[in-house]
């Protein structure tokens, strides 16, 4: 345990290694910062509580995260994915409540990372991760109509109605102006991505929309005063009745923090040659990052894999680079809070929109809508959950619904065959079960045993069952005991050493008559198989029939 603990503390070399890259890291953490920027400051809006607050999110956690985060190359932040759980919170308890918020979270990521839980991402099955990232991509994308119609976001918790809502409230013509901005900006961001792809798309398309709202007099809503430097950090005001109403939101927040930040460390340390990631670490950075964000007055934070993939594309290799971004955001944050006050909300709504859309992997859709028709309702089914109910259902249905498809396919995979005697010996029978034998198809196989006349000896083999649980273990004894008692002496051959003990526990070798009917090849099977057809041959022939 104390080894464990202390694997999870930066390290010297994590900082060492600083002096051998800082010509790559440092143009590479400034790029970052500035790819950074309009995303910082639309999610803040996005999620109700304010530009500043997903600025503030970008410095603290961003650089609290790498300090102490497992990974070398991670770029924290506010994402899209949180924004989705953060928003109807904040129309629930008001953006006050959201720096306890992260607060919470934020110490049970801390706390999953010490009981080294960061390995449990690996049990979430692909189809599942790629649904639950479209359905967040489509909800990030409802999320910007507000915004791009020039009104208040509807109240409501449910995304998919406050969007039907905003449509029936929005006033023509005054709704033409933002629509039209943030089809503008969605334009320009994919004519820059096309021309001129290592510029830096959202912020100049950011930057043209604010000079033509200042040039032409638009009239269209902006991000408003910003403070001209960071809040001093202070513990969020907290009651037991407030702890209370927000711990099912900090559950989810945190499942989702651990979840995204595991996915884009792993993602990134693929990226690079050599690269590796500490998964429990990263969970206890980004659980810092997100208790500090919230001291400071921000919002929750997650590894965030755009980001974190311009940085690994610019060349960034270490920490370094990510500790220069937190550096650029906060030289805006201290020079030039006025103009970004008067960024309008429409670019905003146009950045997030093509982010929404870069998020989503078509390719990678269509793999699994042409895989299998288990794996493509998975995805389906996640995708649909997570816009209509939330992100956590969604992702507790596409694991269900997974773990059930897979018994479906192990059920249809197991069976009994009856294999013939290698020597022929009409008397002795050989049983091969085949698959998993668990509560999916025990009685099934039970079921399946064949009635066998004019036998003596039944060798059961089990060299292809890989799995058994207790059901499966109750069953094979039951399948024993009605061969014994229909008079047959039964023998089993090639129980996996690891099912012994289950075997033992459930009775199945009392019931054989002990552990000498037990066999590890079929050829010594036999051979006591013969003695025992010779004996009964002598027996009946001296008028003993057993």
């Amino acid at each position: 345990m104390r080894k464990h603990l202390l694997s999870l503390l930066p390290r010297p070399q994590d900082f060492t290694v600083m002096k051998h890259h800082w010509k790559g890291d440092i143009p590479a953490g400034i790029t970052v910062g500035v790819v950074a920027l309009p995303l910082a400051l639309a999610f803040g809006v996005s999620s109700g509580v304010g530009a500043a607050a997903g600025l503030v999110t970008a410095i603290i956690a961003g650089l609290v995260a790498t300090i102490f985060g497992g990974s070398n190359l991670q770029v924290s932040g506010p994402t899209g994915a949180m924004v989705v759980i953060i928003a109807p919170l904040v129309v629930t308890h008001g953006a006050a409540a959201v720096p306890l918020l992260s607060v919470l979270a934020g110490v049970i990521v801390i706390l999953g990372g010490v009981l080294g839980m960061g390995r449990a991402i690996s049990l979430i099955p692909w189809p599942v991760i790629e649904g639950f990232t479209l359905g967040i991509a489509t909800i990030i994308a409802l999320q910007q109509v507000p915004n791009a119609l020039g009104i208040e976001a509807p109240g409501g918790a449910n995304t998919l109605l406050a969007t039907v809502e905003a449509f029936k409230i929005a006033s023509w013509p005054e709704a033409a102006g933002p629509v039209f901005m943030t089809v503008a900006t969605v334009l320009v961001i994919a004519l820059i991505a096309k021309v001129l792809p290592k510029w830096p798309a959202q912020l100049i398309a950011v930057a043209v929309a604010t000079i033509a709202v200042y040039a032409f007099s638009i009239h269209v809503p902006v991000i408003g005063a910003l403070p001209e430097g960071l809040p001093a950090p202070t513990i969020p005001e907290a009651t037991p009745e407030l702890i209370g109403q927000l711990m099912p939101g900090a559950i989810a927040v945190a499942i989702l923090a651990g979840i995204e930040s595991l996915l884009s460390a792993r993602v990134a340390a693929g990226m690079v040659k050599g690269e590796t990631y500490h998964p429990d670490r990263e969970l206890v950075g980004q659980g810092l990052a997100s208790v500090a964000s919230g001291m400071f007055g921000g919002m929750p934070a997650t590894g965030a894999m755009a980001r974190t993939a311009v940085n690994i594309k610019a060349s960034g290799r270490t920490r370094l680079s990510v500790i220069i971004h937190a550096l650029f955001l906060l030289a805006v944050v201290y020079l030039a809070s006025g103009l970004v006050s008067q960024i309008p909300l429409a670019a905003l709504a146009g950045v997030l929109l093509v982010t929404a859309f870069n998020m989503v992997s078509f390719a990678t859709a269509r793999v699994i809508l042409a895989s299998t028709k288990s794996d493509a309702l998975v995805f389906c089914l996640t995708a649909v959950t997570t816009v209509v109910l939330d992100l956590i259902w969604a992702i507790g249905v596409g694991v269900a619904v997974t773990g059930v498809l897979v018994l479906r396919h192990f059920a249809k995979q197991s069976g009994v065959y009856r294999e013939d005697n290698p020597d022929r010996h009409r008397r002795i029978a050989i049983l091969r079960i085949d698959g998993a034998m668990f509560f999916g198809v025990s009685d099934r196989i039970e079921s399946e045993i064949p009635t066998l006349d004019s036998v003596d000896v039944v060798i059961i083999r089990l060299s292809r069952v890989g799995v058994m649980d207790a059901t499966g273990a109750k069953a094979l004894a039951d399948i024993v005991t009605k061969l014994r008692e229909a008079g047959n002496v039964v023998y089993i051959k090639g129980l996996d050493p690891s099912l012994l003990d289950l075997a033992n526990e459930v009775g199945v070798i009392d019931e054989l008559g002990g552990p000498h009917h037990m066999f590890s090849t079929l050829d010594e099977a036999l051979e006591r198989a013969h003695t025992i057809v010779a004996m009964k041959d002598r027996q009946r022939q001296t008028g003993h029939i057993v």
